[in-house]
């Protein structure tokens, strides 16, 4: 997959040739760039870095100095990239692209990780992210220190307030969803949302399921709720949570955490890749 996005960026990027580069930088020039750090935070995308330039130019040489998910501060220096100038030029703006946004991204979640350290909770990403480069985004919040939640939509089973309201009400969802997995033969989790009380009544009622997701419930309504649900279950918490009561709602006890701000709402990392004279 990570290939695949490579291949289609610098498809992208480059079409038919980097006229800039190639009407202006000579055949047989060799160069040094060093990639500057100019905010604070957590970096993510060097080992990308590396694959990028090696993917395009096998022959460019990478010196790492900070490895993804340490903490960068301006004037630090992640690596310096050695090789044809040609090369070095035309993946430069590839290489930030995903540099500045996965930092970004590891950066917030890190942020987040913290105000919830000393709990049980989990911090989760969600699908909201940017279409055709999901992988690099949810390797990001990796390296920031938070979990990816389900991939896509292939590799767990969610039933949402729309697949309910589709479905005929959380039993028919419930069990059809429990016979297509028998049908077909798939060992997938099944996780289920439930927007009140009386909708998680009905779902322990009915069972046959992983994962509880407590949609837009109040702390005080988890703790109620928690006491409810059966050990067997593993539940997230999820909705209008913020940076300003997060702590509270992973003091509940919740298993999980989703947050989709940390792939949808984040400040990039500024960062360039300078050349280097010698």
């Amino acid at each position: 997959m990570i290939d695949e996005i490579i291949a289609n960026a610098l498809r992208e990027d480059i079409g038919d040739g980097d006229h800039s580069t190639l009407s202006s930088v000579p055949e047989n020039g060799k160069g040094v760039a060093r990639l500057l750090v100019k905010d604070e935070g957590i970096i993510a995308g060097v080992e990308l870095a590396e694959r990028i330039f090696k993917t395009f130019d096998p022959n460019l040489e990478i010196e790492v100095f900070i490895k993804d998910g340490q903490h960068v501060k301006p004037g630090d220096v992640a690596f310096i990239v050695k090789g044809a100038s040609r090369s070095i030029l035309t993946t430069e703006r590839l290489v930030l692209n995903f540099m500045q946004r996965m930092s970004g991204i590891a950066t917030q979640t890190n942020r987040i990780v913290k105000l919830i350290e000393g709990t049980s909770a989990k911090l989760l990403d969600t699908r909201k992210t940017t279409p055709g480069i999901r992988y690099m985004e949810k390797w990001a919040v990796r390296i920031g220190g938070g979990h990816n939640h389900r991939f896509a939509l292939y590799d767990m089973i969610m039933l949402k307030d729309n697949h309910i309201d589709y479905a005929g009400g959380i039993r028919p969802a419930i069990e059809k969803a429990n016979q297509y997995l028998k049908d077909t033969g798939k060992d997938l989790k099944i996780e289920i949302e439930v927007r009140n009380e009386e909708e998680l009544k009905e779902v322990l009622e009915v069972g046959q399921v992983n994962r509880i997701m407590l949609d837009n419930f109040s702390p005080e309504r988890i703790v109620a709720a928690l006491k409810t649900i059966p050990e067997s279950y593993e539940v997230e918490a999820s909705g209008g949570i913020t940076i300003d009561t997060i702590r509270a709602y992973a003091e509940t006890g919740v298993d999980f955490i989703s947050v989709g701000a940390l792939t949808h709402s984040f400040k990039s990392l500024d960062m360039s890749l300078k050349a280097v004279y010698e």
